[in-house]
């Protein structure tokens, strides 16, 4: 069931290979400031299908998973387990312990808690730590953090970790060092407020670590969710707080632990604002990083928030240093939650309480562009559109008796070494019954390789020549060549088209159409995607994709636009950008293409020009810079919006 993985500190932390809340808590981008682009990449899904043999639990929640060797700890609020498709329950609260090749639940591993699990990690030394909102350990008395032996359950009294003021929402092991979080004052004895970090062999604290945070929003101050870089350079932590070393941070904080640790210059001020729903104190519930580290990703509730990050997921570049510093991008579900989030294997995982994705245009309802995602959902990493994954939270018609179809939260989704699990407060998940928590392999998955326009610098413009012909063109650093007239009896009406890799998007009419394109020859189209409908595709006077962006043209707006777009599902981003650019008259171009590193158009006066473009730059394009390429003349007139690059 398990296939090796590399595991990022926030895995690692709750994995080791052989033996080396609360009770409850009551998407369409925006650029980052600094201009950034992500780089296309390799995703590897797992399977939209849950295993079978997962382990069912009973009540309550599941919150927090680990795993060492072939063995999965779950812990949460529940009070009863049994094997998948066994009848009675057995009496067992708060943390359990099972098979990860069968699923079978191990008998022999029987702690006692007295109150809930909220967080496991392991040791170096291949012990399962354990945090939460406990009193009790064993019938002996411990505060809310322990270190058990992994077989038995047993306390390891000689390990020293203690939180004396209050519950550990989350435990983070990367190298030697133990990140705690939660709505503590004390650990170990020793003041620490909402964050501390412990000696994770030995359960000692580290003095050198004196980051508090402190200054409630509302309700009770305490730091929810946290994660460390891959590096254990970086330690990212999201709650309710406005303040840490007396330093104004809005909910999300950065702290450099690559020397003496200390709050990092990071801010944003995306989630200082009040969400709609003033009953949530605090609305960033989930932070994680990328298997390289490069960035991180938050999950939140709250609400419609106007500019805040209510009820988005969204991606930070960990590199960024400043103040009041703004998102790669964001996904609005349109009044959602989303309550826990997991970045993995170049995939963005996110679950809650959401019923769409890339519905920046929607409010408690599908707007246009809105994606039906029930609960889970899957992002490309560079653009924050769905990708075509698409499980739900529903247990179709086979809740049993008793059971809950549908929870406000989905407290943990956790990237293992071989699959992933979600853990949650209902029992429905891909139209089955799956009480409390599921499994989804990576066996059985998908690996997504990137797509994106031609690269080569030599190829052929193709140019409409009528309904079903191209003109084909020679194009290449020399200029254009010859040109002749090729049938294409599968591109009727066609409008604004631009290539992704062996595809060929187009507009027919107001609907975006997909052809292969082979050979020099299109084949039969088929529709986009039925999510795509609200998009005028007609409108556009010419277009191109470049790294998840459909640049574009209208004939009313003197602009370079762009929206996300995700091949994988076929998916149009539901907000339009604003490419800065300079000079010349955006609604006089017909016709639009790339062609290493150019922007290649045609224009109302029949003539071809082209234009260097980096869309990373300030200005990314300055239009006065063109350069003819060819005048119209009797072998081609550019001035058609069907105008794309391919190399055959």
């Amino acid at each position: 069931m398990f296939l090796p993985r590399p595991l990022r500190p926030r895995a690692a932390a709750r994995f080791l290979a052989g033996v080396a809340a609360l009770s409850t808590v009551a998407l369409t981008a925006i650029p980052a400031q600094a201009v950034f682009v992500p780089p296309n990449v390799t995703s590897t899904l797992v399977t939209a299908n849950p295993a079978d043999t997962t382990p069912h639990v009973q009540n309550g929640s599941v919150r927090a998973f680990a795993q060492i060797g072939n063995t999965v700890y779950a812990g949460g609020s529940f009070t009863g387990a049994k094997n998948a498709g066994a009848g009675g329950w057995t009496t067992v609260s708060y943390l359990i312990a099972y098979d990860a090749t069968s699923g079978a639940l191990k008998t022999g591993f029987r702690p006692t808690f007295d109150n809930a699990v909220q967080t496991l990690a392991v040791s170096p030394d291949g012990k399962l730590i354990v945090g939460g909102n406990f009193g009790t350990v064993n019938g002996a008395a411990r505060k809310n953090l322990v270190e058990l032996n992994p077989t038995t359950g047993a306390t390891i009294t000689s390990w020293a970790g203690r939180a004396d003021g209050g519950v550990v929402r989350r435990a983070v092991v990367s190298g030697n060092h133990l990140y705690l979080a939660g709505a503590f004052h004390y650990v170990n004895g020793a003041k620490h407020s909402l964050l501390a970090r412990l000696n994770a062999t030995t359960g000692a604290i580290d003095s050198t670590f004196q980051i508090d945070a402190s200054v409630a929003r509302a309700s009770t101050e305490l730091v929810w969710a946290l994660t460390v870089s891959p590096d254990g350079r970086t330690v990212v932590a999201s709650g309710n707080f406005k303040k840490v070393n007396n330093l104004v941070r809005e909910q999300v904080v950065m702290i450099d632990v690559s020397g003496a640790p200390k709050v990092a210059d990071w801010s944003t001020q995306r989630f200082a604002p009040d969400c709609q729903i003033d009953t949530f104190p605090f609305y960033a519930r989930d932070v994680d990083f990328s298997d390289d580290g490069s960035y991180f990703v938050i999950g939140a509730d709250g609400g419609i928030g106007g500019d805040a990050f209510c009820d988005t997921i969204s991606r930070w570049e960990t590199s960024a240093r400043g103040s009041n510093l703004d998102a790669t991008w964001v996904d609005r579900t349109g009044h959602d939650s989303i309550t826990s989030v997991e970045a993995a294997d170049n995939v963005v995982y996110l679950g809650g309480h959401f019923r769409w994705l890339n519905n920046a245009n929607g409010n408690d309802k599908a707007g246009p562009g809105a994606i039906d995602r029930y609960g889970f959902g899957a992002l490309d990493p560079g653009n924050g559109l769905p990708m075509a994954w698409n499980p739900g939270r529903s247990p179709g018609s086979h809740l049993p008796s008793g059971g809950t179809a549908w929870g406000p939260i989905v407290w943990e989704i956790w990237k293992g070494p071989s699959g992933l699990l979600i853990g949650q407060d209902s029992d429905g998940v891909g139209n089955e019954y799956h009480g409390r928590q599921a499994y989804f392999p990576t066996a059985g998955g998908r690996t997504v390789a990137p797509v994106d326009a031609p690269q080569a610098a030599s190829g052929y413009l193709y140019l409409g020549a009528g309904n079903g012909k191209l003109t084909k063109v020679p194009y290449g650093p020399s200029g254009v060549g010859a040109a002749t007239v090729t049938n294409q009896p599968n591109l009727t009406s066609a409008k604004a088209a631009f290539a992704v890799s062996n595809k060929l998007w187009w507009a027919k009419g107001d609907v975006l159409e997909l052809s292969t394109f082979t050979g020099g020859t299109a084949g039969a189209p088929w529709v986009s995607s039925g999510f795509n409908s609200w998009y005028k595709a007609g409108s556009m006077t010419g277009a191109f994709y470049l790294r998840g962006r459909m640049y574009y043209t209208t004939a009313t707006g003197n602009a370079l636009y762009y929206r996300y777009l995700e091949p994988d599902g076929s998916i149009v981003g539901c907000t339009e950008y604003t490419v800065p650019t300079s000079g010349g008259d955006w609604r006089t171009v017909r016709g639009l293409t790339w062609v290493a590193g150019k922007i290649v158009y045609g224009s109302t006066d029949g003539s071809l020009r082209t234009v260097a473009f980096d869309p990373a730059a300030a200005t990314a394009v300055n239009v006065g810079a063109a350069t003819v390429v060819a005048r119209k003349s009797a072998g081609a007139t550019w001035s058609s919006p069907t105008l794309f690059f391919a190399t055959s």
